[in-house]
């Protein structure tokens, strides 16, 4: 068995780190078997998620998402804001707005000058069969429905922003029991796939709180497509205006979904934190 060496570059949107890969310029290893190995904090890098820069057929990029504990997902809207920082600082693209190919289909960012980045997240998928969930049938949306959750009750909502989305409200989001209730809520039957789950706190209509226990992760500073499902759904319940900024513990993003018909948009920051080489056994 052999030892490679690869490049990676660190960053966050918001708290929501992540180690960045060129699949480009150079070859990779498999990142199903050192994913959890560059993600743990200890003995890796340490990060949320993996993002991996790869050629596309269909856009000008294409985005690989890894978690932490080695599965892939659809989309990350705070990884996408680092991924095109990553792009325009490292040399790949000097276009002001690109395409990313993901697993939920082609998401647009633009640069909004100042280390941050707009986002067209396309329309949230209120289906439940679509999201997927089994909390409701029809055409949605799947609003306070009553969930119980290991001997407890939740009222939940949900939403799909390319990636399920489970929402309660509590009255004080810095208590809320995220890392208890969380991974329940993660693993129930109601959500097929697994879900992210989204602790919100309704300071005013413009003004929500939100903790989030993200699938495949555990509890993060931000979740970027978790605080779009929260303003969606908060819009839907009538509690939140078409623009709202949602506080997280890594800072604050601000989301516009102006009709039910209309695209999602999120703005909020990307940084770069260091670079450096990384060795992994292979073969």
């Amino acid at each position: 068995m052999s030892r490679v060496t690869i490049p990676f570059t660190k960053m966050h949107g918001a708290g929501n780190d992540f180690v960045v890969l060129d699949g480009i310029r150079g070859p990779l290893p498999a990142l199903e078997r050192v994913a959890k190995r560059l993600a743990d904090r200890h003995l890796g890098i340490g990060c949320d998620q993996i993002l991996v820069v790869r050629p596309s057929s269909e856009a000008d990029f294409r985005m690989e998402i890894w978690n932490a504990d080695g599965s892939q997902v659809e989309m990350c809207a705070n990884g996408i804001r680092a991924f095109f920082k990553y792009v325009r600082d490292h040399g790949l693209t000097d276009r002001e707005a690109i395409a990313v190919e993901t697993l939920s289909g082609i998401v647009r960012p633009r640069w909004a000058g100042e280390d941050r980045v707009t986002v067209d997240m396309g329309r949230p998928v209120l289906a439940p069969a679509k999201i997927p969930t089994r909390l409701a049938e029809g055409e949605g949306p799947v609003l306070d429905v009553p969930i119980d959750v290991a001997g407890t009750r939740v009222v939940a909502s949900s939403v799909s922003m390319g990636n399920p989305h489970c929402v309660l409200y509590v009255d004080d989001v810095d208590a809320a029991p995220v890392a208890s209730l969380g991974p329940k809520l993660e693993q129930h039957p109601a959500f097929p796939n697994r879900v992210n789950v989204e602790f919100v706190e309704v300071v005013s209509r413009r003004h929500l709180r939100q903790r989030t226990w993200e699938r495949g992760t555990g509890e993060t500073l931000a979740c970027g497509s978790g605080a779009c499902a929260v303003a969606v759904v908060s819009i839907l319940r009538d509690v939140a205006d078409p623009a709202v900024t949602i506080s997280l513990p890594g800072g604050d993003l601000e989301i516009e979904w102006a009709s039910r018909e209309g695209h999602v948009f999120m703005t909020g920051p990307a940084a770069e934190v260091f670079t450096g080489l990384f060795a992994v056994e292979e073969g």
